[in-house]
């Protein structure tokens, strides 16, 4: 496994990361944390070392600087900057296309929460780069008409106890047009699966869906 500090410098930020690679990758992950959070949140940490013992890289980064993530904690705004976080995500794909450690491996996507529906309008920006997309508790509802735009296979992870969210993200399916896009429920979980074995399920399916769509090949527009 490599693992490496990375910062992704962007016209208006620069974003710090964890980037982790096996040997032979079968893709690369990049994660949108949701709100509040940060590339340390221990839930998508849990679900990347999934991922990387499943032999898939992750990128975990920072959507926000740091003066940026001091406002948001005062004012809670800019988590909810769908706008903003879109950017950001797209120029992180972009930066895992052209890094030479990444260039020319399969990228998904992995959001939660808001992080979702940035990564949900980042893959409708970037459909010839993204070749899968996995929510956890998310809300692809604020990604809004860039839904119908999604081409990649996107699968909608929720618990059975969130209600409102799982009522979100059903409404969600029904407006995807992506070919394939499936919402799964875990029983017994609440909005952040913190009850015994409900992450690891996240992350189970999580892996067996990428492993089934990032070994597609994608090609850059």
């Amino acid at each position: 496994m490599n693992i490496a500090d990375v910062t992704i410098d962007l016209e208006d930020a620069a974003l710090p990361g964890d980037l982790a690679l096996p040997d032979e990758p079968g893709g690369v992950v990049l994660f949108a944390h949701g709100s509040g959070s940060s590339r340390h949140s221990p839930r998508n940490r849990a679900v990347a070392a999934g991922l990387n013992d499943a032999g898939i890289g992750t990128l975990l980064i920072d959507l926000l600087t740091a003066q940026e993530d001091e406002v948001d904690v005062a004012t809670g705004e800019l988590r909810f900057d769908i706008a903003l976080l879109t950017r950001r995500l797209v120029g992180a794909i972009d930066w895992l296309a052209a890094a030479p450690p990444t260039a020319g491996s399969p990228i998904g996507l992995f959001g939660a929460s808001t992080g979702a529906a940035a990564a949900l309008a980042a893959a409708a920006r970037r459909p010839g780069r993204v070749g899968a997309v996995v929510s956890r508790g998310g809300r692809p509802d604020l990604a809004g008409d860039a839904l119908e735009r999604v081409s990649a296979p996107v699968l909608l992870i929720v618990g059975a106890r969130d209600p409102q969210v799982l009522r979100l993200n059903d409404d969600a399916a029904g407006r995807m047009h992506a070919a394939e896009h499936k919402l799964e429920v875990v029983p017994r979980a609440s909005h952040l699966f913190e009850e015994p074995g409900t992450l690891e399920q996240v992350t189970n399916m999580a892996a067996r869906w990428f492993d089934r769509y990032l070994t597609q090949p994608a090609t850059v527009p």
